[in-house]
């Protein structure tokens, strides 16, 4: 069976070798909080950037609203668990279903809309669900959501990590995914041949949303306190830059963007003056003498392909 190639059984063995490894560290006190917090961010950002290079570099939508639909899985989540009592599980399924009822509905009418057009009506949504929750005592408003359950651990991030990449690796390599990439590569030649564009559109920006809210779910889980600013629009600049950086269309190059990109930040925390400065510095750089991003269009193998 194809599902038990070589190549498969090797996958889900190296994924398992990295989990426990993990767990083991965590165990032995070896990752200590210090280091779980850095993983937490690097885990909550590799989920954001894999998510929004299906709608930004498969399918070709250019939307900065992909922190809105965090923010929709954190205050969901944080609700379910701190105030509903539901376990964690049931509070991420619950935060991430409705970010994706949010992206299917922010996605119907906007998604008609292209280039420039599209961002300023994904960032207009995101300051919508910025300012509701700033008015919304119930959430917390301005000075925020305290006391929330820290349920996000090493099993959880590394699972939904996964979990997002091998979901999106599997549809980018399905019918629906070469639909998207036909789209990316020109919407009316794709309509010309019978594909449905816009479903293709909104089942990509739908896909996204479901797991930025798992992103945000995970976040809300882990560090107690969220307050609106945290979503805002430089977060989803921030998701884009990693992005561009890991390389449009390559979700290895997402993976790596995340890593290296937090790496850096966490490197210039001794330099808080300068920290903005080089860390914008290098993101020049890189779009100079490297413009396809890290990774370019990099497709995801783990292992080489039986008989290659």
């Amino acid at each position: 069976m194809k599902i038990l190639s070589k190549n498969n059984i090797l996958t889900v063995a190296l994924i398992f070798f990295l989990y426990l490894l993990g767990e083991v560290l965590t165990r032995m006190g070896i990752i200590d909080s210090y280091i779980m917090l850095n993983l937490v961010v690097i885990g909550i950002n590799i989920i954001l950037a894999v998510s929004l290079n299906l709608i930004t570099g498969f399918t070709g939508q250019f939307s900065l609203g992909h922190a809105a639909f965090m923010s929709i899985g954190a205050y969901v989540s944080a609700v379910a668990t701190a105030k509903l009592g539901l376990p964690f599980s049931v509070s991420l399924l619950i935060g991430a279903a409705i970010a994706t009822i949010a992206g299917i509905v922010i996605g119907i009418p906007t998604l008609r809309l292209k280039g420039d057009y599209l961002a300023i009506a994904t960032l207009g949504f995101g300051e919508i669900i910025k300012i509701v929750i700033l008015n919304n005592e119930y959430l917390g408003g301005a000075s925020g959501f305290n006391d929330i359950p820290q349920y996000t651990n090493w099993t959880w991030l590394f699972a939904m990590a996964a979990a997002t990449i091998i979901v999106i690796k599997n549809f980018v390599d399905s019918k629906g995914g070469r639909a998207c990439i036909a789209i990316r590569e020109d919407e009316i030649a794709a309509e010309s041949v019978g594909i449905n564009t816009t479903f293709y559109k909104v089942l990509a920006f739908g896909i996204g949303a479901f797991f930025a809210g798992i992103a945000g779910a995970l976040y809300s889980g882990y560090f107690y306190f969220i307050k609106p600013d945290t979503f805002g629009f430089m977060k989803s600049i921030d998701i884009l830059v990693i992005v561009v950086f890991g390389g449009m269309g390559s979700i290895m190059g997402s993976v790596m963007g995340a890593i290296a990109l937090s790496i850096i930040s966490l490197l210039l925390q001794g330099f808080p003056e300068l920290r903005m400065v080089i860390y914008s510095v290098i993101l020049f750089l890189i779009m100079v003498y490297r413009p396809q991003g890290l990774m370019g269009n990099h497709k995801f193998k783990l292992f080489k392909k039986e008989g290659a």
